[in-house]
């Protein structure tokens, strides 16, 4: 699996979303490197590592994280995982517990909370399969609110779509009830950080009523990629967890 790293001091490694390359990250790594050891991942099929065969499921990806955790060789680290990306983490920490953990940054995905969502139409599936590029390339517009360029948009569609297209539909097909995704947080006391557009609200705020260390932060202006819509306001709020809530010792 390929990654970057960028400066020195306490880790954050990030785990990107669907297909996502871990580059959508630069503006984090350009900001954070100055105080921290910034660390993203590629995942499996995604961005520059490789298009493996198999391994598109949560056991597997979940070892992945793992697997570069030890890579890096940080003692423990921040993971923070946005999307899909937040599903991977959770399964890295129910398949390893917690040890090298000093936190979890969840960005804008269900964590199980509350009532389920009602059940989808396949419809996403089926615009995968008959029509990929276009499906894909409306998903990568409609994760901004700010437009970050026509440039950027086709090099991301272009990169999300490496791996085959089944392989990317069992991506947003786990098989893991939405309760193992809740139970795993609430099997932790690491410091939790739950940064949520407003459809999540409701699912943040009874994560922090019920886990001592959970806070949330709703980006009410940004779009999915909330951390590339409000970069400087993610990017402190990060930072400042990071340097004051995290626990490395």
């Amino acid at each position: 699996m390929n990654y970057v790293a960028a400066g020195a001091g306490p880790t954050i490694l990030f785990v990107p979303g669907w297909c996502m390359p871990g580059w959508i990250f630069d503006r984090q790594v350009e900001a954070l490197a100055a105080r921290l050891r910034v660390v993203v991942m590629d995942p499996r099929g995604q961005g520059r590592s490789e298009v493996a065969r198999t391994g598109y499921d949560p056991a597997r990806r979940g070892r992945d994280v793992a697997e570069m955790i030890a890579t890096i060789g940080a003692p423990r680290v921040v993971l923070a995982g946005w999307s899909l990306g937040v599903l991977d983490a959770l399964s890295c920490v129910n398949a390893t517990g917690d040890g090298r953990i000093a936190g979890l940054v969840l960005i804008d995905n269900s964590i199980g909370e509350g009532a389920p969502p009602p059940a989808g139409s396949g419809q996403f599936f089926r615009n995968l399969r008959t029509q990929r590029d276009r499906t894909v390339r409306g998903f990568c517009a409609s994760m901004f609110v700010r437009s970050p360029g026509p440039d950027y948009l086709d090099r991301l569609a272009r990169e999300a779509q490496r791996m085959p297209v089944e392989d990317s539909i069992k991506l947003l097909s786990y098989p893991r009830p939405r309760e193992f995704w809740r139970d795993t947080i609430y099997a932790t006391q690491r410091p939790v950080l739950y940064a949520v557009r407003p459809r999540w609200r409701e699912q943040g705020e009874l994560l922090v009523q019920k886990h001592p260390g959970a806070e949330m932060e709703v980006y009410d202006n940004a779009g999915h990629a909330l951390f590339v819509d409000e970069a400087e306001r993610f990017n402190a709020s990060l930072q400042r967890f990071v340097l004051t809530k995290a626990r490395f010792a």
